[in-house]
């Protein structure tokens, strides 16, 4: 301390003494570097001699002067000192010693990124922090960023991450889980470092729910971290509003106080978790960390125990769990998802229903060709409406082509609308987009008019309809209107489809042949997802209607199993298979990407040899390759040496108006010459209908093939 402050005084007045003399910093900066230890190593008297004449020519004023920059130098170091303790920060109106803030996001829906995004613009907006940056977990590394270099700027450091499968990090985050695991740290690792974690997740997931924010949140802290506010966590079955009330209070508290350490959260010590400072995942579900407010006995001490806390929300108190507390159930779609999905171009009908109009609508309206329904069982595209009637799903299939933005949940507990009003809503929305087709180039004047008289439902839009209370009705509701029904569920209610009423064709996912990889593709919110799997195809197989097992290939995931494929075929008897190559959705951080979409040709060849292991029971019966779909079909649909994958559906209409027991013989016709499969590079449309017209993206007509 006393070197120090010889050499701040010295300085001082060398810089009295040459500020008269022309020259450069430079100069001056040698001369007080070879200077002042001379001058010291002449003076080792003691602070008082030192005070004395250090030059004849220094007058009682100047070193007065050196006197007083020394205490300020001091004192503004002891102030320095003492923020970087308490991580109490003055924000100055002039915006110097503002805070620099990074929020990190990892997740795999596109939420956490969404979130950040949200979050930084707000923060940002207070005027309380230099300009927000943004990263993925991901980008920040491949950037060469750490968190010792955010610890070594004192920044304050948001981490907003969700929960994966089985609770561990998304892929995402797998580098910043590697750099929290690496047991070399020690418990000042990320000293300097302020930091406030946000956790996403689904309650349905139960002892996995938000397990990685968690950790996340307690790993920090035993690296030395300071939290800087209480962790935050969103229940994705709240759409966001868990996110938004701490958002909300944390914002708050920006405004009023800015950063600063909450009490009671000084970083854990080293001997908590047996010296090692490392903590498993696995290891954080104790009762106290599923508060919302972490306050660790084993954080807490005498000195934190004094800060004051009146900065602090309780988020419970806040309302973080979403209940009124009128006890009645909430709605499913909230401001902020209809504001998302009207965006994506649904047209929510009531609270928890979503109607769309398919690409495949529109194009045959040009005539320009219909979907692979259209080919495999004849339904008018253009008079086909797409809908469900619960945007809710029990699945997070890493190729949703929905980006995760429905709800999820294994029971219905939201308010339950009318079936009749959700049809009619339906049909008045699907309507209204179609009028505003009138006038588009192409579109035909005949099917214009017709596409308002709706036949066809496909109730696959997103979610998972079948456990929407009032199905049978609204299934019922549907053919009373003379509308088929296509109805898909993901094989998580074999209850539900058991008790079910004769639909015109009944749908089950498969996307996997065994557990490991339905776990891992599907994501299920059920722990006993495979036996309800299974259970869903012995039902499917017992209903005697028209099923068709729907698979859904990823290359690299789910297409190298084919004798898992043809236990579960056999196990369920389908009357139709069919398999599609998955569609690339696109995203801001996608699982699924292109490399992983599989060529027609590829589809074909896994369904030669899916018939083969099958025996003589199911024949590729057609294909529609502009979709990248074809179609496997029982025996018992090929008559005479002719495919009757066709429905007659004013058939199917008139056998439910009767009430009468029926089978699938019952309303069948014949799959038209153009539409049925001719072979692998055989010649032919592949599907298309030629009454349409196949046109390319640059506008030319494809004159044959596909």
């Amino acid at each position: 301390l006393h070197t120090a402050s010889r050499q701040v005084r010295m300085g001082s007045v060398l810089s009295s003494l040459l500020s008269g003399v022309d020259g450069s910093v430079v100069v001056i900066t040698v001369l007080l570097a070879v200077l002042a230890p001379l001058l010291l190593r002449s003076n080792k008297g003691g602070k008082k001699e030192e005070t004395k004449k250090i030059d004849a020519n220094q007058t009682q004023d100047e070193a007065k002067e050196g006197a007083k920059d020394y205490r300020r130098t001091a004192a503004k170091e002891r102030t320095q000192q003492v923020r970087r303790e308490s991580k109490v920060f003055k924000l100055d109106s002039n915006g110097e010693g503002l805070d620099e803030v990074y929020i990190l996001h990892g997740g795999m829906s596109g939420n956490c990124a969404d979130f950040a995004e949200e979050l930084g613009k707000n923060i940002h907006a207070t005027g309380k922090v230099s300009p927000t940056t943004v990263l993925s977990l991901e980008q920040f590394y491949e950037d060469g960023m750490t968190m010792k270099s955010l610890a070594r700027k004192n920044a304050v450091c948001i981490l907003i991450v969700a929960t994966y499968t089985g609770g561990t990090p998304p892929p995402t985050a797998q580098a910043f889980f590697d750099y929290l695991e690496d047991s070399t740290h020690t418990k000042t690792e990320l000293a300097g470092l302020r930091f406030a974690v946000v956790g996403l997740g689904h309650k349905d997931y139960a002892t996995n729910y938000n397990v990685f924010g968690r950790y996340v949140d307690k790993r920090m802290a035993m690296l030395g971290a300071k939290r800087v506010y209480t962790r935050g966590e969103d229940d994705e079955a709240q759409l966001g509003e868990g996110f938004r009330v701490w958002q909300k209070a944390f914002l708050s508290m920006l405004e009023r106080a800015g950063f600063k350490k909450v009490a009671g959260a000084k970083s854990a010590n080293a001997g908590s978790n047996g010296g090692s400072g490392r903590v498993k995942i696995g290891e954080l579900q104790t009762e106290e960390e599923k508060k919302v407010v972490i306050e660790d006995p084993e954080e807490s001490d005498d000195e934190s125990a004094e800060e004051s806390d009146d900065d602090l929300d309780d988020l419970e108190d806040l309302g973080l769990e979403g209940e009124d507390g009128s006890g009645e159930a909430k709605e499913m779609v909230t401001e902020s998802l209809r504001k998302n999905l009207t965006k994506q171009g649904y047209k929510i009908i009531g609270s928890h229903s979503g109607v769309k109009l398919c690409r495949w609508t529109k194009a045959m309206l040009r005539g320009r060709g219909g979907c692979y329904k259209h080919t495999f069982y004849g339904i008018s595209s253009f008079q086909c409406m797409e809908m469900t009637p619960s945007l809710a799903c029990a699945n997070k299939c890493v190729f949703c082509w929905r980006h995760h933005k429905n709800p999820v949940g294994r029971e219905w507990r939201w308010k339950a609308d009318d079936p009749k009003m959700l049809i009619d809503g339906a049909i008045e929305q699907h309507r209204g987009m179609m009028k505003q087709m009138k006038g588009v180039p192409g579109v035909k004047k005949d099917r214009y008019e017709e596409s308002m008289n709706v036949k066809h439902c496909a109730l696959s839009l997103v979610g998972e309809p079948i456990i929407y209370p009032h199905i049978n009705e609204f299934v019922g509701y549907l053919h009373e209107k003379n509308i088929s029904s296509f109805l898909v569920t993901n094989a998580q209610f074999p209850e539900l489809i058991t008790a079910l009423p004769p639909v015109t064709q009944l749908y089950v996912s498969i996307d996997a042949s065994n557990e490991e990889d339905l776990k891992r593709i599907d994501r299920p919110l059920f722990t006993d997802f495979w036996q309800r799997f299974l259970d869903s195809i012995e039902a499917l197989g017992k209903t005697g209607q028209r099923t068709v097992f729907r698979l859904t290939l990823v290359k690299g995931w789910n297409m190298d199993e084919l004798d898992g494929y043809a236990a579960l075929v056999k196990h369920g008897n389908p009357c139709m298979i069919e398999v599609k190559g998955v569609t690339y959705c696109g995203g801001k951080k996608p699982v699924i990407g292109m490399k992983e979409v599989p060529w027609h040709d590829e589809v074909i060849r896994f369904c030669s040899e899916l018939a083969k292991l099958l025996g003589d029971e199911y024949e590729i019966a057609s294909e529609h390759a502009h979709s990248c779909c074809v179609l496997l079909a029982r025996k018992d649909f090929k008559i005479n040496g002719e495919w009757y994958t066709w429905i007659d559906f004013d058939k199917f209409a008139q056998l439910e108006r009767e009430g009468k027991p029926f089978d699938t013989s019952d309303y069948l016709a014949k799959t038209p010459y153009w539409a049925v499969y001719r072979g692998l590079g055989v010649d032919g449309d592949g599907g298309f209908d030629p009454a349409e017209v196949h046109m390319k993206r640059d506008g030319s007509i494809v004159e044959s093939g596909c």
